[in-house]
């Protein structure tokens, strides 16, 4: 039997279901936009008006990203999973397939770091918000893992984290168009009311203070040194460049490279006017002094300046933040799974994460998923997390820019229904070095300066260690299918599985 005529069996099936279109690749990726409101309020607080800076130069080097995942995207549209699904095919021409799937296998891997802590992140703020606006007790305070490494939670909050986790599950296990719709619900509802929080201040005469945004001050008694601009340039990065997120579903869109290329544009455009936009308001409306980080909190003071202070403000608020943060632990859930599943359809991540259940989804990623961000909430501190994921997710997003300029470079000739100028091949070279070296410097430096004083670089080493375990969950892959195949039972299989790659390697599809 060919390997054509093998691959044509019905029984052998790659990739996920085409149930979707750019529109809903473009709201679930919504949930990368919405990470503003967790970052801005500590970035404002940190760095005072430098945060605009600093989001918003990395946030345009987020939206050109997203424009080389969309010309990549159009050459493999039938790719699930975002930047680690580019990885493989992006890099075979300089280094083989070999050697190309690893990297395709080490940045599914480190983008799963990166993603999946958006769910404990988001559900933690989530349930302290609804302890706020329902007035319910968080119940005793527990330390799970010790003051170092964690923040105290409460159990009623624990139980208000887990209760979501299963329930944003739902939808995500029942097929991406019931996801799609359902991040519609919460993206309209979320980003509505925080995209015009940006233009109310302009209604309201003298709530804006342009001053204290002039000169791009840092707040009082804060030192400012390289050290500490690349210290809080890798946090922010974490949250600013998240955008990217649609990639995650353009391989489900039924439209192929066209809907690739609307909702990774729009996403990045929406992106970057978001990312922008609301440290400036912050810092024009609020000042440099800050009390607080906490998004909420910060928000209604937001609003108290313009409108005075009323207790509809925490409805106002609180609402569209819980909605927002619902919105990442969907997308926190559902794309990251599609990398885990990518990842496992190229025989270099364990074959549990390339199950599919009846809705032509990856619902073993996805539970896998909800259990380790359930593990994670257990560490109570938001910002700790930023540390530990960006490892993983950082050095990801820096090897997509790298792909790029291999693949541009060495494979000038491709067919692509959407191409970038020819220098943008040397711009993703330039952006790679510079966030390779924020890697390094500003992530062994965050935890003393972001987190606090005497952590070292422990947080960061952590998540450099989650990554290498790469190493050992491709042992196990490659054993499991050695094994298997010496039984006679994946033989067809693995005969498809080579016919499909090398498909896709050569003949992109129009």
């Amino acid at each position: 039997m060919s390997d054509s005529e093998v691959f044509l069996r019905p029984d052998l099936e790659y990739g996920l279901e085409k149930h979707t279109n750019w529109w809903g690749a473009f709201v679930i990726g919504l949930a990368g936009t919405i990470l503003v409101t967790g970052i801005a309020p500590y970035a404002v607080q940190g760095t005072g008006a430098i945060a605009i800076l600093l989001m918003g130069s990395m946030t345009i080097l987020g939206f050109f990203l997203c424009l080389c995942l969309g010309e990549l995207a159009t050459i493999w549209p039938d790719r699930t999973g975002g930047i680690p699904s580019f990885a493989e095919a992006s890099f075979e021409p300089l280094v083989g397939r070999k050697w190309a799937r690893h990297m395709g296998g080490v940045s599914g891997w480190a983008y799963w770091l990166g993603w999946f802590p958006v769910a404990p992140i988001n559900v933690i703020l989530c349930a302290a918000y609804i302890e706020v606006l329902f007035n319910i007790n968080p119940g005793t305070l527990l330390l799970p893992v010790g003051s170092t490494w964690g923040a105290p939670i409460g159990t009623t909050t624990l139980l208000i984290c887990a209760i979501i986790l299963v329930a944003i599950y739902i939808p995500a296990y029942l097929g991406i168009r019931l996801g799609a719709a359902f991040a519609t619900f919460l993206g309209v509802l979320s980003m509505l009311p925080i995209t015009a929080m940006i233009f109310l201040p302009f209604f309201k005469s003298g709530s804006i203070h342009w001053s204290s945004v002039a000169g791009f001050h840092a707040p009082p008694h804060v030192h400012v040194t390289w050290i500490f601009i690349l210290a809080w340039t890798f946090p922010i990065l974490w949250n600013v460049i998240a955008m990217e997120a649609a990639a995650c579903y353009v391989g489900e869109c039924k439209g192929g490279a066209r809907d690739a290329k609307i909702a990774l544009t729009a996403e990045g455009a929406f992106g970057m006017f978001i990312y922008i936009l609301t440290p400036l308001m912050f810092v024009a409306v609020l000042g440099l002094a800050l009390s607080s980080a906490d998004p909420l909190t910060m928000y209604l003071q937001y609003t108290e300046k313009i409108f005075g202070a009323g207790s509809w403000e925490k409805w106002f608020i609180g609402i569209p933040l819980i909605l927002a943060l619902l919105l990442s632990v969907l997308n926190a859930i559902m794309g990251v799974g599609r990398s885990l599943f990518q990842a496992s359809e190229d025989h270099v991540l364990p074959r549990f994460f390339s199950h599919k259940n009846k809705h032509g989804v990856p619902d073993f990623s996805m539970a896998f998923n909800v259990v380790v961000a359930m593990l994670l909430v257990f560490l109570g501190s938001p910002v700790r997390i930023y540390i530990i994921s960006n490892a993983g997710y950082l050095s990801a997003c820096s090897f997509a820019f790298l792909g790029y300029f291999v693949y541009r470079h060495l494979r000038p000739d491709v067919e692509r229904p959407f191409r970038l100028p020819t220098f943008a091949k040397w711009g993703a070279l330039a952006v790679f070095i510079l966030w390779m070296f924020i890697f390094f410097v500003g992530g062994w430096n965050a935890p003393n300066i972001v987190v606090g004083p005497g952590q070292g670089p422990w947080l960061f080493l952590i998540g450099i260690a989650i990554v290498a375990l790469y190493v050992p969950l491709y042992a196990y892959r490659s054993w499991s299918d050695k094994r298997l195949l010496a039984s006679g039972k994946i033989e067809d299989h693995q005969a498809a599985h080579n016919w499909h790659l090398r498909a896709q390697a050569s003949e992109p599809v129009q």
